[in-house]
């Protein structure tokens, strides 16, 4: 395999990592924030859906920007910036300037999380395998990062602005470390002879025809995606609303419904989160053996499982079980739609990714309010049916993973019955 492409590969799992890190350690500062600041949980809710409006204008401001110039300008300017807002929250004295903050570190987020993906695309389509879930459960581990240096700072007795400054500080440093690493052009540095150099050294064997129409590493015709694109947008839109209620609803289910101790509870989401994580772990390796739109449709028919347990059953395991269950089937499917999306044109996968994932983040950010809605209206429990609906609708529709630029994301031949 090419060392520059490894490179490559090793170079975009620290930016994922860093992107968690970097908004990771906003969230384990949020209750000193509120202190300091004076709000409310009702107004810190309004300032955080500011948080997410400036993500998303920052995904679609970098997402062309990152096909225009390259990833490797891209990537690595939003990191520093990125790092460089983090202190901005911490400084926060009033709502006014919390808001503000908010908008401008979300902002920065939002490019680096879009623009790292969009390069993720381009060197999955060089290695001619699957490797964007890797990616995505970086992002997970950048978390539990954040969790532990917040930790950390807390007991050495660091101030929140203090703690949040040196992150920040460390991670401008580590963008900027990383670049040279980066592959220097968008579709022009996924050549068809790299991808086919890596398959060749991963396999043991000649890449045979997978190489002329089913691997990423394929050229596809420019100027595809369109309406289709739209589409992985909304089912973007679909299993990251799950994600998003899973978040924030997932412990006050076991308190609030089963009576769980607030210990206990703490345990609902991490059985999800620590589910999402393994098998975003293991989905690149089930891509490659069983393809893309299995991994969709059987990971979002195994979350609406998982949810309907959690919905219907009263028991303390079961829910424990659903939410396992829950987490495991959505890890898969939001890789595969990004990289859906960057692979539908090579020339726009910056925009296309920007797509997806603008939708997708409105949705995360919509699940939690959505859910609490229901709640005026039937049970806790009861309102997590809807997103049964939202995974089963999934399930049914990820059949538009097996249409458009030939983005079949594997090795192996396909299944009979496929």
């Amino acid at each position: 395999m090419d060392r520059s492409l490894r490179a490559a590969r090793v170079a975009t799992y620290v930016y994922f990592v860093l992107c968690g890190t970097l908004m990771g350690a906003w969230v384990v500062h949020i209750p000193a924030a509120e202190e300091r600041v004076g709000v409310s949980h009702a107004t810190l809710g309004g300032l955080l859906v500011l948080l997410g409006l400036g993500a998303f204008a920052g995904m679609q401001v970098a997402g062309p920007l990152a096909d225009r110039f390259g990833a490797r300008i891209v990537v690595p300017v939003s990191g520093v910036l990125c790092g460089a807002s983090l202190i901005l929250p911490g400084l926060a004295e009033d709502p006014w300037t919390l808001a503000g903050a908010l908008l401008v570190f979300g902002f920065c987020n939002g490019s680096l999380d879009v623009s790292m993906n969009a390069h993720a695309v381009h060197v999955e389509k060089a290695y001619g395998r699957p490797v964007m879930s890797g990616f995505h459960a970086t992002f997970s581990v950048g978390g539990v990062l954040a969790a532990l240096l917040g930790a950390a700072a807390a007991s050495a007795g660091l101030t929140p602005v203090t703690s949040m400054a040196v992150i920040g500080a460390v991670g401008i440093v580590i963008a900027l470390a990383t670049v040279r690493a980066l592959l220097p052009e968008g579709p022009a540095a996924d050549p068809a002879e790299a991808g086919a150099d890596a398959r060749t050294t991963d396999t043991g064997a000649d890449p045979g025809p997978e190489a002329e129409s089913g691997s990423p590493a394929a050229a596809a015709p420019r100027g595809t995606g369109g309406g289709r694109v739209w589409l992985l947008a909304a089912l973007a839109f679909m299993v990251m609303l799950c994600e998003g209620a899973a978040n924030d609803w997932s412990a006050l289910h076991l308190k609030d419904v089963l009576g769980a101790p607030a210990g206990t509870a703490a345990f609902a989401y991490g059985t999800f989160a620590a589910a999402m994580t393994i098998g975003r772990l293991l989905a690149d390796r089930i891509v490659a053996r069983y393809g893309s739109f299995a991994v969709l449709r059987h990971g979002a028919a195994l979350a609406a499982v998982g949810i309907t347990l959690v919905a219907l059953c009263p028991w303390m395991w079961a829910a424990f079980t659903g939410w396992a269950l829950f987490g495991l089937g959505l890890s898969g499917t939001v890789p595969q739609l990004f990289s859906a999306a960057g692979h539908a044109d090579p020339a726009a996968a910056g925009a296309n990714v920007s797509r997806v994932a603008g939708l997708g983040y409105v949705g995360m950010l919509a699940g939690p309010a959505l859910i609490g809605w229901l709640t005026h209206l039937v049970a806790l429990d009861h309102a997590f049916v809807l997103l049964t609906l939202l995974c089963v609708t999934t399930a049914a529709a990820a059949g538009v993973l097996r249409t458009g630029s030939g983005h079949t994301l594997r090795n192996e031949p396909e299944p009979v019955g496929r």
